[in-house]
């Protein structure tokens, strides 16, 4: 029975490196953009909070047409969505007479894709008969980050070797991964996520249960306790080690990546051996202790080596919490998943909104908005406390 689902659990895997192609790969063309399409930073820069904002809008309303469309036609067409935005975006600035409305119109359709692929990947894979499943789902969750990596060193080696201006031709490359793995699903079992002749939780149900707010503030912690570091760890090695953007980027985004892709394979491999929660716990107070070094060391070193333990730390948060969402709320079905990725997106969002006006009000210290940004942590341990008293 389990052999058979291989196939489904290889191609989870390689959902989440789409994901990952689809939210990483144009942000490293953004200065590019702004150059040879004379596009102001302020509209570029709008591109990312557009991305975000799309794929938070596809995590509510997927609530109400997955179960009816189905998984696997919600998964084909997420994957189609996601190759057809990345080879738009080669197409439609040269052929639309506003080069940006090309950009936007593009991004807006592979951001429908990728929100889809996150309420979508974490299901299907939870439905998939596994020994146990937090290793099943940490090790899923390490796979975006072998993404994330994967699409910012082979993109730079691309632009060095190739030269950044044949972009269009890497991006058309990247898009052959969702293709592939669209013709995978339309042929590989998926087992249905609650069992037959009982029904998933209806909304009304789930806003009545406390154990469901605890773990939505929890998903909204996790996904700020991350980017809230990962997205200004690159500007943080920039400005404190006076290192090239290139460096930086490597230093930085793709150093905490790496990190937490191993937090993640760690516990997917060793994960019948580890108590999941004293992992959480753990990995919180970690967290807490390196977003202190990173704004309280005096040496810059030292700092840049605290974004690196924080990618460690919050290599379990999200995967764990959907785990634990699985485990108290067996029947929470699609809806769950879906508020739990909306939860996850609005903190990957507000983390580091919150990080950056902290920034400013200090004169642009962004010591200072890493410190205030501790309070994400501090809450999600509260949150795992609160939740293994109220199961």
């Amino acid at each position: 029975m389990k052999n058979q689902y291989n196939k489904t659990i290889t191609a989870c895997f390689v959902g989440y490196i789409v994901q990952a192609v689809v939210n990483n790969f144009t942000p490293l063309l953004f200065l590019f953009f702004q150059k040879s399409y004379h596009i102001p930073l302020s509209q570029i820069t709008l591109l990312v909070t557009f991305n975000f904002g799309i794929q938070l809008l596809v995590d509510l309303l997927s609530v109400g047409f997955i179960d009816k469309t189905g998984y696997r036609a919600s998964m084909v067409f997420a994957h189609v969505l996601s190759a057809v935005g990345l080879v738009l975006l080669t197409v439609l600035p040269d052929i639309l007479p506003t080069p940006f409305v090309g950009i936007l119109i593009a991004v807006m359709i592979y951001a429908i894709g990728g929100g889809l692929l996150e309420v979508l990947v974490s299901p299907v894979m939870e439905s998939c008969p596994s020994d146990n499943k937090e290793k099943a789902m940490s090790m899923l969750h390490s796979f975006y980050c072998w993404g994330h990596a994967g699409v910012v060193l082979i993109s730079t080696v691309f632009f060095h070797v190739a030269g950044i201006e044949n972009w269009k031709i890497l991006a058309v490359i990247w898009a052959l991964i969702p293709v592939e793995n669209a013709v995978v699903f339309a042929r590989v079992p998926i087992a249905p996520l609650i069992e037959d002749g009982e029904s998933g939780l209806e909304l009304k149900e789930l806003f009545q249960m406390k154990v469901f707010w605890i773990l939505l503030v929890m998903m909204i912690c996790a996904g700020a306790s991350e980017q809230a570091v990962s997205q200004w760890a690159s500007t943080f090695a920039e400005k404190g080690l006076g290192i090239s953007k290139t460096a930086g980027d490597l230093a930085g985004p793709m150093a905490f990546a790496i990190l937490m892709g191993m937090s993640r394979l760690f516990y997917g491999k060793y994960g019948d051996r580890i108590h999941l929660e004293r992992f959480m716990v753990c990995s919180s107070i970690l967290c807490i202790l390196s977003y202190l070094g990173i704004s309280l060391f005096p040496i810059p070193l030292l700092s840049l080596i605290a974004c690196a333990v924080c990618g460690l730390s919050v290599g379990i948060m999200w995967p764990g919490t959907f785990s634990r969402a699985s485990a108290a709320l067996p029947k929470g079905g699609t809806a769950m998943f879906a508020l739990l990725a909306l939860g996850g997106d609005i903190g990957c969002s507000g983390g580091p909104t919150l990080v950056g006006m902290i920034s400013e009000a200090f004169g642009d210290n962004l010591k200072m908005g890493i410190l205030a940004g501790v309070i994400f942590p501090v809450l999600l341990l509260m949150g795992i406390i609160l939740c293994s008293k109220t199961e």
